[in-house]
């Protein structure tokens, strides 16, 4: 074991404390072969889908450990039904979208967006974590939400339990729900995001866990940071967004916004709820931007938002549609320059963490 061991690193027998989330298999399971624990994004996946895909990413680790992440807020219908939503939908805000679409010329898309697949409900919520528990993933993390009983239910299976939470005020419902390890993610975060620095929250976050282990997330993009999350507290980073600009991942994406990662500085990414409904950290575009206008309606609850707008971001990905595409990413964007494997990325990280701790 090397410098950076933490106990984390022993509980899961990894080399690295790298916990690396993304949406996309390979990209996962070169995390896990590259010595740290990869984390699947499963939240937009039909149970059927992460039967398959969990399954993919076992046959490609061995007896590795990775995990899968799945966000499970509050106040979500019961049924998955897209009707029950469109009904409650404003005229005012349809409006507003069939205007983004005839400014920019949106051809119509083929099917339903990521975001109208399906309803986020109770109803499909149950299906994602029956097939979850039936997997053999090591690690289940709540990104939104972690439920009591679903957390028991895994820990029964023999799977660590993870919360992501973005404030100190969040630290007594995690530890409520008995999660075996806590992710402070800052406001530096790619995705959904709270808005204390990850420099702020985390110490505060390791004080009030009383010992349960912290994983830092938000910004983490190199060694310093790694080192830095270290001395912090915490016993290892979970990092997202330095993987979008991996060769594994970008063998999935359209060139444009690939060029849009790459060219982008930490400066380059706003938050904003037009997404989803929640706070938002993604690429600027002029998606965010038409947000931003004085005449745009503000956008609404989850998942009335995804009802609004997931059938246009699904047009805007499959046509790319390049003033409009974005893509989920974190301030730790403006240090992805090119396109590198995930093994480069994991060995520089260890490199100048290691070089940060010796000096």
């Amino acid at each position: 074991m090397g410098i950076l061991t933490t106990e984390l690193c022993r509980r899961f027998g990894i080399e690295h404390p790298i916990f690396g989330f993304a949406h996309d298999v390979a990209t996962v399971a070169a995390i896990t072969n590259a010595g740290g624990l990869g984390v699947y994004g499963a939240t937009r996946r039909f149970p059927h889908e992460i039967d398959d895909e969990l399954a993919e990413i076992r046959r490609l680790v061995g007896d590795k450990p990775f995990g899968v992440d799945l966000v499970l807020p509050d106040g979500m219908p019961e049924h998955n039904s897209r009707e029950a939503i469109e009904a409650h939908i404003p005229d005012e805000h349809r409006n507003f979208v069939k205007g983004i679409v005839d400014k920019y010329q949106v051809p119509e898309p083929s099917g339903p967006g990521m975001r109208t697949r399906f309803i986020r409900s109770k109803e499909i919520e149950e299906a994602q974590l029956e097939a979850v528990m039936a997997s053999s993933v090591d690690l289940f993390a709540c990104g939104i939400g972690a439920p009591r009983p679903a957390v028991e239910k895994a820990k029964e299976l023999g799977k660590t339990t993870a919360a992501l939470i973005g404030s100190p005020r969040h630290v007594r419902r995690a530890l409520a729900s008995g999660v075996d390890m806590v992710v402070a993610q800052g406001a530096e975060a790619g995705a959904h995001t709270g808005t204390i620095g990850t420099f702020s929250l985390v110490p505060q976050i390791v004080d009030a866990c009383g010992g349960l282990p912290v994983l830092a997330a938000g910004g983490v993009a190199t060694g310093r940071h790694v080192a830095a999350s270290l001395a912090l507290g915490a016993q290892a980073v979970w990092a997202g967004t330095i993987w979008l600009t991996t060769s594994e991942h970008t063998a999935h994406m359209a060139p444009a916004l690939v060029d849009k990662l790459l060219a982008a500085s930490s400066a380059d990414t706003v938050i904003t709820r037009s997404e989803s409904g929640k706070t938002f950290r993604q690429i600027r575009s002029s998606w965010s931007d038409e947000w931003e206008t004085a005449d745009a309606p503000a956008p609404l609850k989850m998942p009335y938002q995804d009802v609004l707008v997931g059938d246009l971001l699904g047009a805007i990905d499959e046509h790319q549609v390049e003033a409009l595409l974005h893509s989920g990413a974190g301030q730790g964007i403006g240090y992805a320059t090119k396109i590198r494997p995930v093994a480069e990325v994991m060995a520089d990280l260890i490199a100048e963490a290691e070089a940060v701790i010796s000096r």
